[in-house]
């Protein structure tokens, strides 16, 4: 059976409290909490040391559980502590606490371009204000309006750029992606959107030299692959399944990886770790021969491990397994045994000591869980069946592997992602063998590129290699069912179902029917919630007044039916990250319909005509351009008035021609024009709702 002694996992007990202590630095991040916890800690952690120091003269031997209270209670403190620290606005040098006209700053990743806008993060070094130049701090995501063939700034420029920058906005509509919390846990919390000739680049070269040297290959790599590989979806799956650049990542092949549940291959992580370990390990197997060959080889090991999660960016997964990796071979090479749970807990404490906001990355989470699930759910899964056969055990074993990994992460996948890919055993076997050929051709060619005829060989198997293993994914994802979407689950629902997955494991660990009835009472209890949440939207309907900025959408559900009053395509962008999430949340409609704003519909729940609607008893009027100059003899009596487009109208001719109860000015209108309108109805505040800079208008009826 497999079992596990605190002994050996000692830092798994002191990650956990830590952990907790990172929780609530999160949820109470204030500036004027910093004194507390910095008391706190310098308290707590005094305390330890003097129970250590004064063992014997306090007998604390007679209180055993003193000294496990006060260390717990010293690593909370320190977590909370630790992200005060490093949250940026805590400080009062930050840029946004001081007044300037212009921002001196610098560019501190790899732009990334999309279209005409080039994205960058930068730091602010110094704020000006009347030619005076003060030392400031703080990151701003920066937008440059540009031509998409030039390059306006690279890593390591600094530039001085115009102050006019802005918080980043909250998601206005139901379901949307938070990108302010994205940000915030990235330590951006403003944004600034400038064209070229708006900024004035002061320096070159600024950057920290061993990441702009490891940019830079990395640039001269991606080009490679895209001189040598004709097809621009292979190009863009090699650069990012070997050097982890995923900005020419076509939609449709990532809507594939994501379908078919190996979206993983796509991110770079501990199994391209450890191919590239094998690779290093058989490079430098030689040296073992000579007499200080080993040692040698353990230190060329480590660093050409760290080389390459530099030359990918250290995402938190390349990390854990750089950590992991370097771990097991300093213990090998001092002949002590270290258990896998305990390197993984010492890998995560070290990341999330540098920096505890890690712990809020997606792939943060799903490369501990995941491989946590392979330490400890695997071996439990694979003794559950024996086969005679040497090749039948062997498929066996990656079946279990795949198993562990999916049972793990299924929660946090379906929490973040909302959908679950139902054959993503056949899937992640077939992309086992195709994704290290990949890697291992990847890497020659990388050697071998300025070797005509050799490079140009391994480059055609290459690109074919990476087809066979896309067009494999994409017949994949068109199976039937091939995947189970719109998974919304309620943070509470979320952890309960961690509850239960913990309950499970904790009874197969050790056969107690206590822990099995724990999961059984959970799995009730989760049961119950989603049948109430079901049968509560079945029996009611709503009508959604979107923000959508520059343009006008409207939802109005009822039941399993959605109708979208838009000016957008289904296809177009604004509408899949902005209305698809929304209707997709609603979990129940099957059947969507999209109408623009002049077309007719008749259903038995809503009818339009031209600019009226009925839904569900309630009337609404989309009073855009073509009814600006309309007079009607006498007032028209609806419930909603949408006023988009800014036509020509004002208060005084809206109250003369139309009795309504709520006014809604839509987003997709002129500061000019809602400026006027909302001094106009300052008598009636109270019956206008502005929707610019505000969240969508929901209104649930029974």
């Amino acid at each position: 059976m497999f079992t596990i002694r605190k002994s050996e996992v000692p830092f798994i007990i002191l990650l956990l409290p830590f952990l907790v202590g990172i929780g609530l630095g999160l949820r109470f991040n204030y500036p004027n909490y910093v004194s507390y916890a910095y008391w706190a800690f310098g308290v707590s952690g005094s305390l330890f040391l003097l129970f250590n120091l004064l063992y014997k003269q306090w007998q604390v031997h007679r209180y055993t559980w003193l000294g496990g209270i006060s260390l717990h209670f010293t690593l909370i403190c320190a977590g909370w502590f630790c992200v005060l620290l490093r949250s940026e606005l805590n400080s009062p040098h930050h840029f946004s606490r001081q007044k300037a006209d212009h921002l001196l700053v610098k560019v501190i990743d790899e732009p990334k371009r999309s279209a005409q806008f080039f994205r960058m993060v930068c730091v602010v070094e110094s704020v000006a204000s009347h030619k005076e130049l003060r030392q400031a701090n703080g990151k701003l995501l920066l937008t440059i309006v540009a031509d998409s063939d030039s390059h306006p700034a690279s890593f390591g420029d600094q530039l001085l750029i115009p102050a006019n920058y802005k918080s980043v906005d909250a998601p206005f509509n139901p379901a949307e992606f938070n990108y302010k919390q994205y940000l915030a846990h990235q330590n951006i919390y403003h944004q600034a959107f400038i064209t070229r000739r708006q900024f004035v680049k002061t320096a070159t070269d600024q950057g920290n030299p061993l990441i702009a040297y490891a940019l830079k290959m990395r640039q001269s790599m991606v080009a490679a692959f895209k001189q040598h590989i004709h097809d621009p979806n292979a190009a863009a799956v090699a650069s990012t399944l070997i050097l982890g650049y995923k900005a020419d990542l076509s939609p449709d092949v990532t809507q594939a990886y994501s379908t078919t549940g190996t979206i993983h291959v796509l991110s770079v992580s501990g199994a391209h770790v450890a191919v590239i370990f094998w690779f290093i390990s058989l490079l430098l197997r030689p040296l073992r021969r000579y007499k200080y060959g080993k040692g040698l080889n353990i230190v060329l090991s480590v660093l050409l491990i760290w080389a390459y999660a530099l030359l990918t960016g250290f995402s938190p997964a390349v990390c854990r397994a750089a950590v992991m990796i370097s771990m097991l071979i300093i213990s090998k090479s001092i002949y002590r045994q270290v258990h896998s749970l305990n390197v993984l807990a010492v890998s995560a404490f070290a990341l999330l000591l540098y920096n505890p906001l890690l712990v809020t990355d997606v792939g943060f989470q799903l490369s501990y869980l995941a491989v946590f699930g392979l330490i400890v759910l695997q071996p439990i899964i694979a003794k559950q069946f024996n086969f005679p056969n040497k090749w039948m055990q062997k498929a066996w074993y990656l079946c279990s592997a795949s198993l562990a990994a999916q049972l793990i992460t299924f929660p946090l996948s379906a929490y973040y992602f909302h959908q679950f890919p139902i054959y993503f055993l056949i899937s992640n076997l077939f992309i086992i063998i195709p994704s290290e050929v990949v890697m291992g051709l990847g890497m020659l060619f990388l050697v071998f590129a300025k070797l005509p005829i050799i490079g140009a060989v391994v480059a055609i198997i290459l690109e074919y290699s990476i087809l066979f293993m896309n067009k494999g994914l994409m017949n994949i994802e068109r199976f039937p069912m091939a995947s189970v979407g719109k998974i919304w689950l309620t943070p509470t629902e979320h952890v309960l179902l961690y509850l239960i997955l913990a309950a499970l494991i904790s009874f197969l660990l050790a056969f107690k029917v206590w822990k099995l009835n724990i999961a059984l009472f959970g799995l009730l209890v989760l049961c119950v919630s989603v049948s109430f949440k079901t049968y509560n939207r079945s029996v009611t309907s709503c009508a959604i007044f979107l923000n959508l900025k520059k343009h006008t959408g409207i939802i109005l559900s009822k039941g399993n039916e959605a109708l979208v009053i838009t000016d957008l395509k289904p296809t177009d962008k604004t509408y899949k990250y902005s209305i698809q999430p929304c209707l997709d949340s609603l979990q129940l409609v099957k059947k969507i319909s999209t109408i623009n704003l002049r077309q007719n519909f008749r259903t038995p729940y809503v009818r339009k005509q031209y600019n009226l609607v009925q839904f569900q008893g309630k009337t609404i009027l989309i009073l855009d351009k073509h009814l600006d100059d309309v007079k009607l003899a006498n007032p028209l009596c609806v419930n909603y008035i949408l006023i988009t487009g800014s036509p020509k109208i004002n208060m005084p001719f809206i109250n003369k021609h139309y009795k309504f109860d709520t006014l809604i000015l839509d987003a997709n209108n002129s500061k000019q024009r809602l400026a006027v309108l909302l001094k106009q109805g300052k008598a009636n505040p109270q019956k206008i709702y502005s929707l610019t800079r505000n969240k969508a208008l929901s209104i649930v009826s029974n």
